[in-house]
């Protein structure tokens, strides 16, 4: 159907077949799947870095952009024997198999299916109940914007120092920004989650009216909501260099930090990294030679609870009921209901 014939992509030491490679993924901008797999092959290195070894959600869109699209947990039957997968739980306590890349061939294999954007597990398939990231995602909330969140990051930044710890920043292919933190896999994911929650209401006492940690959108107002519950188990952060779902094909954008306040996040997209890359190389290439303690934030955590009665906060509508967690009902439910 105008789509073209199948060709062969080489992937390091792998041959991956592309069907369809002149179908168009991205109507504005004319790109095509066989521009996808092209992408992330030129950007290899910095993708497979940020999946390697992880259980990863593929988002998929095998019309394009304007089309019907899903995500993926289990990893594909006709998958190739070389791409290994993971036995990971769900909340509700089920299981599924997740792919978990350890070569650029199984990117390129999942962009044949119409894959844009990656969602990896903060944990590796040697250890699943113990993250080794912490990962924050400050996300700007309406009559906010980039800006508000590059101050919130700054911030952070600080935040984290004062700490012991270190983070990576990268655009989120929106107009929010998440920040990567390594961390030593001893924690699990409430004890991860409840470090996010600590790093949000800091940031809530340093920038008041700023930032916020409240659940409930009707709570939120203009500000940037540090979403902690992207730390919760099975929820995931878009990788980065992944392609984001929106016409101009933006791309979640690896950043120095000293980059944050003149970037454009728009100028990441499909056809502008592979360059960047070319010349920058991966920017968040040396975060696997750290792994830092969560011990002072949890700390933290726990003169929060102890001096102030700042335990934990809801958990999102499809997860079990978890101990401690306040009631899970949005403000102006409860008054109605009172």
């Amino acid at each position: 159907m105008g789509a073209g014939a199948a060709i062969e992509l080489t992937a390091g030491e792998r041959t991956v077949r592309l069907s369809s490679p002149d179908r168009v993924l991205f109507p504005e901008r004319g790109f095509t799947k066989r521009d996808l797999a092209e992408y992330f092959l030129a950007v290899g290195d910095g993708i497979l870095r940020a999946l390697r070894d992880r259980p990863t959600t593929l988002e998929r869109y095998p019309e394009g952009v304007t089309g019907e699209h899903f995500f993926q947990k289990r990893a594909p039957k006709n998958r190739p024997d070389w791409i290994p997968t993971a036995t990971i739980a769900f909340p509700s306590g089920r299981t599924a198999d997740e792919m978990c890349p350890t070569e650029v061939g199984a990117v390129v294999w999942a962009a044949q299916y119409g894959t844009l954007t990656f969602h990896p597990w903060p944990v590796r398939r040697g250890d699943l109940d113990h993250p080794d990231e912490l990962r924050l995602d400050l996300d700007p909330q309406p009559g906010t914007d980039y800006a508000d969140a590059v101050r919130a990051a700054h911030e952070l930044r600080a935040l984290l120092d004062e700490f012991g710890l270190r983070g990576w920043p990268k655009t989120s292919g929106g107009r929010g920004l998440h920040v990567f933190v390594p961390i030593e896999p001893r924690w699990t994911f409430t004890e991860v989650r409840r470090a996010a929650i600590t790093c949000g209401r800091e940031l809530e006492r340093r920038m008041p009216g700023k930032v916020t940690t409240a659940w409930w959108k009707e709570e939120r107002g203009e500000r940037i909501f540090v979403d902690y519950n992207q730390t919760a188990r099975d929820r995931t952060i878009a990788s980065a260099y992944s392609v984001r779902a929106r016409p101009h094909a933006p791309v979640s954008a690896p950043l120095r930090w000293d980059e944050l306040d003149d970037a454009v996040p728009r100028d990441f997209d499909l056809a502008t990294m592979p360059a960047r890359f070319a010349e920058l190389g991966d920017l968040h290439r040396d975060m696997d030679e750290h792994a830092f303690s969560l011990e002072r934030l949890l700390e933290r955590a726990d003169r929060d609870e102890h001096d102030h009665g700042l335990g934990d906060l809801p958990y999102p509508p499809e997860y079990p009921k978890m101990p401690g967690e306040p009631k899970r009902v949005q403000p102006s439910r409860a008054r109605h209901d009172g």
